[in-house]
């Protein structure tokens, strides 16, 4: 994605970009997300629109600023748009999730019940094997998906446990028994 930081970010009908030196607000019908980000990045809203610039453009590290925080204000606005969110598998005899509350259980092979809370701004839902976790925040809504699949991992042989949706296990072969005749 070359020169994503001179790409202007659209703001659609019904989000509110507030932008206050480096503390960027953006209100939506989802919700409120408010970041701060590095000094070097200026943000200039121009009607519907947001453009970012970077002070001192010839320096490396203020070009890699200039990209990330583009991207970062454009996940901002997606999210307070649409939303974001992560499926994950529970594959394993026995293995399964519950949601009460706040709070997911995740029974996958241990001798105890693992019970996960769930952070403010985020929901989770489960239907047969599939838990879906969806929030407005990306950083957010990922972060808590990896440590839900890192209660039980998936692995190799059969490939049970907590898998995303789109993940590949790469299987490997088992034992190989000798016949009992040879020999």
């Amino acid at each position: 994605m070359p020169r994503i930081g001179k790409q202007p970010v659209a703001i659609p009908d019904g989000v509110d970009v507030q932008i206050d030196g480096s503390k960027v607000t953006v209100k939506g019908p989802k919700g409120t997300l408010t970041q701060t980000f590095h000094r070097r990045v200026e943000f200039e809203q121009q009607g519907k629109e947001v453009l970012v610039t970077v002070k001192k453009s010839d320096e490396k590290r203020s070009r890699e600023l200039w990209g990330l925080s583009r991207v970062l204000l454009n996940n901002m606005v997606k999210g307070v748009v649409k939303g974001f969110e992560k499926k994950l598998e529970v594959n394993g005899v026995g293995y399964r999730a519950l949601v009460s509350g706040k709070t997911l259980e995740l029974i996958v092979g241990f001798s105890h019940p693992v019970k996960y809370e769930v952070p403010e701004g985020i929901t989770a839902g489960v239907e047969k094997n599939i838990i879906t976790i969806a929030g407005i925040d990306k950083q957010l809504v990922g972060q808590v998906a990896a440590q839900i699949r890192d209660v039980r991992r998936p692995e190799p042989y059969k490939g049970k446990g907590i898998k995303y949706i789109e993940e590949v296990i790469r299987r490997k072969a088992g034992k190989v028994v000798k016949s009992a005749g040879a020999g």
